[in-house]
């Protein structure tokens, strides 16, 4: 991590801003647009600041700012109300536990970490929609909208690398 680079931790820059990024992106592709047939992915944007957040600091407003952006998730799409924050909370929460030995880890180890947390959230999301559906959802989009939201990792990483070691009290 770039030590030159910490900034302090304003909840504004940390939660706030990451929050709103979420659901723009969110707004961006879930627009009706095609390319040769084919729609934009949807990824989930708010994996990354549940994944980073973990990391850059244990903090109540967190999860509450993860309950906001998954009830805007479901409110956009359509789903039943609480899939993604509680997906978002589960990833949130598998980050956060395994937080003391992800802290100040490699890119490619906390993008091994980010993949599980992104399986988990997905493998959650997928079982509750077989359970209130009665069916499986489609498995080739739920395998690309998994990948896409897998490759914003690089946000993660850029959110950790500004944050984590601004606050010293959680090293």
């Amino acid at each position: 991590m770039a030590a030159g680079a910490v900034q302090p931790l304003n909840p504004l820059r940390w939660l706030a801003l990451p929050a709103l990024a979420c659901a723009g992106g969110a707004l961006i592709f879930a627009a009706p647009m095609e390319a040769l047939g084919l729609r934009l992915p949807e990824p989930i944007f708010a994996l990354v600041p549940a994944f980073a957040w973990a990391i850059i600091r244990p903090s109540i407003l967190a999860p509450f700012a993860l309950l906001v952006l998954g009830l805007f998730q479901d409110l956009l799409w359509g789903n039943a109300l609480g899939l993604w924050p509680l997906a978002l909370l589960a990833a949130y929460g598998l980050t956060a536990v395994a937080r003391p030995a992800l802290s100040g880890q490699s890119f490619w180890t906390l993008w091994a970490w980010y993949l599980a947390a992104v399986m988990a959230a997905f493998a959650l999301a997928c079982g509750l929609t077989w359970l209130m559906a009665g069916e499986a959802p489609d498995l080739l989009g739920l395998t690309l909208q998994g990948a896409v939201s897998a490759l914003l990792f690089p946000l993660a990483w850029r959110l950790i690398d500004a944050f984590e070691d601004a606050d010293i009290r959680f090293k």
